[in-house]
């Protein structure tokens, strides 16, 4: 399974990538209308997600910047318990500014990539909390097929933006 796994990822990473890389620094922070969840840099200059631990009704639409901080929130975390590691609180995990989150991204990518490549199909059957929580009885695999349709989702959400964002600079 292992395999079918690393090919899958590398068919939803070919598709995250079109799209980041395409990215421009503007478009990260584009707002696609009035009530948006986005990314707000304090006064240490430091950008941090807007977050609410009850989902509001309606859900904002995310900016790009959102999103890829998101990406990086819950890969971080992935890692992390795939690794046997505490991740990190949400709380403490930044955005680190439009080309800094590609890059991150891509860092993140390489480093499940390399997870991949060290697993065998035995090491699926792994126990793994997250995202699911301590007691779900989820393993890796469970995790690594949840990581690919996140990818998924959050790449097409990511391209969307961007297609939108450009349709509307060029008038068509």
């Amino acid at each position: 399974m292992i395999a079918q796994l690393r090919r899958q990822f590398d068919l939803v990473w070919a598709l995250t990538d079109l799209h980041l890389s395409a990215l421009t620094d503007e478009d990260h922070l584009w707002e696609p209308g009035p009530r948006v969840w986005t990314v707000h840099r304090d006064v240490e200059g430091r950008w941090w997600p807007d977050w609410a631990d009850t989902e509001p009704d309606p859900i904002p639409v995310p900016t790009i910047g959102w999103l890829t901080w998101h990406v990086i929130f819950w890969w971080t975390s992935a890692l992390a318990h795939a690794q046997g590691r505490t991740p990190p609180p949400r709380s403490e995990i930044d955005w680190p500014g439009p080309a800094a989150a590609v890059q991150r991204i891509n860092a993140l990518s390489a480093q499940w990539r390399s997870l991949l490549d060290a697993l065998a199909d035995a090491d699926l059957l792994a126990p793994v909390a997250f995202p699911w929580g301590p007691d779900s009885g989820r393993t890796l695999a469970d995790m690594a097929l949840w990581l690919n349709v996140e990818l998924t989702k959050n790449a097409a959400e990511i391209g969307q933006l961007r297609l939108q964002r450009a349709a509307l600079r060029t008038g068509d």
